[in-house]
This record gives C-alpha cells, sequence and structure tokens, in this order.
C-alpha cells in the first residue's frame, strides 16, 4: 500500500510538471537549487560560528556586508556589529551548543528551527554570569542576498531564557 502511494504521488508531481509550460518547471528547479544553496551556505557559516567557537566565522564570504540582525531594541547593521551582537553568545556561553533541529526556504527566504543550550558562565550583553544552564528552543527569518546573509530575525522566548538564567523567578 505505501509503495502504491508513493508511486501515485511521483506520477501525480510528473504529470504536473508535464502540464506545466516548461518555463514554469525550469523556474520552479532554478528556485529548489537555490533555496539547497543557500540553506548550505547559512548551514556553513554558523556551523563554523559555534564549532571554531571564533566570531571572525562572521565574515564577507558567507555575510553581506550590510547584514543585519533584526532586534527589538532596533536594527544590528553591518558586519562588525553583526560579528560583536552574536559574538556575545560565544562570551556568555563557554560551553555553548547549538543545533538546527529543521531548516528549509523558498529561494532566499530561509526559515531555521533551532535548539542552543550552554551554561551562563560569561558576560553576555552586560549580564554578568549566574552559572546557570539554558536550554532554549526558537526559530530565525533570514533573507539571503547573492549567495550571502543579508537579514536576520530570531525568535524564541524570552521570558523562558531570562527564568532559565535566573533573572525572572
Amino acid at each position: 500500500m505505501k509503495n502504491l502511494i508513493i508511486l501515485s504521488i511521483t506520477l501525480f508531481l510528473f504529470s504536473g510538471c508535464n502540464q506545466a509550460t516548461n518555463d514554469e518547471c525550469e523556474a520552479l528547479a532554478k528556485t529548489n537549487s537555490q533555496t539547497e544553496k543557500n540553506i548550505e551556505i547559512y548551514k556553513t557559516a554558523w556551523l563554523a560560528f559555534f564549532e571554531t567557537r571564533d566570531s571572525s566565522a562572521i565574515n564577507t564570504d558567507s555575510f553581506d556586508e550590510q547584514v543585519t540582525a533584526v532586534t527589538a531594541e532596533g536594527n544590528i547593521t553591518g558586519i562588525d556589529a553583526f560579528r560583536e551582537y552574536y559574538g556575545n553568545y560565544l562570551i556568555g556561553f563557554s560551553d555553548a551548543e547549538f543545533q538546527f533541529i529543521d531548516i528549509f526556504g523558498d529561494g532566499d527566504k530561509i526559515v531555521k528551527h533551532w535548539n542552543f543550550k550552554g551554561t551562563h558562565d560569561g558576560d553576555l550583553f552586560g549580564i554578568p554570569a549566574t552559572n546557570n544552564k539554558v536550554d532554549l528552543n526558537g526559530t530565525t527569518i533570514i533573507l539571503m542576498k547573492d549567495g550571502k546573509i543579508l537579514q536576520e530575525q530570531d525568535f524564541f522566548d524570552n521570558y523562558s531564557f531570562l527564568k532559565q538564567l535566573g533573572l525572572l523567578e
């Protein structure tokens, strides 16, 4: 039964592409290819950042010079400011662990679901070490431009984060 369902879906997809114009199929294939490339560039850049624990991994090889982190306090724009902003997580958590739970996209738009773990044993955005462990899930919306990361906006439960840090009861 499972094989019959897979065969039916495959035939449906192939017949749908046959009914569409060749240009539409080529455009879809190009978008899918660009999405795959963007996801690979993105994952490689951020894994290098966390695995090497070196903020210089945020560089013009993978990031646009005008890369922007969209935050509630205002946008952080420019590669140096962006590097400094995210460098806080390396300083604040000497044992930081970052994991991609899922990542998908459409062309130059990517969404990642992530997990961040670590012990807050250093200064984090001016917050002195609490030595508390955090385990945080979140989502990031990413815009790419010409094969480079242009913009990121993180979404996570800030209340839970501050509570895990011991800053809220």
